[in-house]
């Protein structure tokens, strides 16, 4: 594993970040109100996403952790749409930030996190259970996108 940080911190930072850009770099304002609280049910889609797959986790008494073996194959609830729900609910969270933000700088924060966690967490992930489930992970990842 490359990175020290677990993805929960490059989401807050990323949360952080946004506000900053937000705030001190306003660079162009391109959504503005009503039509920036559409940035609201993605949030809400977001959390519910991730309290979803972290229930998955409890249910299934297997580790969130991405440098920690997972002691099953999670092929089941949001696992159905995406092999990583938990990034993808992150991602969600901060596209709503940005919406309702309406800053444009607020945007490049959720495409800077797809590549962080795209770089330093995914191909780990991936390829640790490949080597944990061989053919029964190749089979789910045929089937189930990476995001959505």
């Amino acid at each position: 594993m490359k990175s020290k940080l677990l993805p929960p911190s490059y989401f807050y930072l990323s949360i952080l970040l946004s506000v900053g850009l937000h705030f001190l770099v306003p660079i162009k304002k391109i959504l503005h109100f009503p039509a920036s609280y559409i940035g609201i049910p993605l949030v809400l889609l977001g959390i519910a996403i991730n309290l979803w797959t972290d229930s998955v986790f409890k249910k299934n008494k297997t580790t969130v952790k991405p440098y920690e073996n997972p002691s099953a194959l999670m092929t089941a609830g949001p696992f159905r749409v995406s092999r990583h729900p938990m990034y993808l609910g992150m991602t969600l969270i901060l596209i709503g930030a940005a919406v309702l933000f309406g800053t444009l700088a607020t945007f490049l924060v959720p495409v800077l996190f797809v590549v962080l966690m795209e770089v330093l967490f995914i191909p780990f992930e991936e390829r640790n259970l490949e080597e944990i489930f061989g053919d029964s992970y190749r089979q789910y990842k045929r089937k189930v996108r990476r995001w959505i």
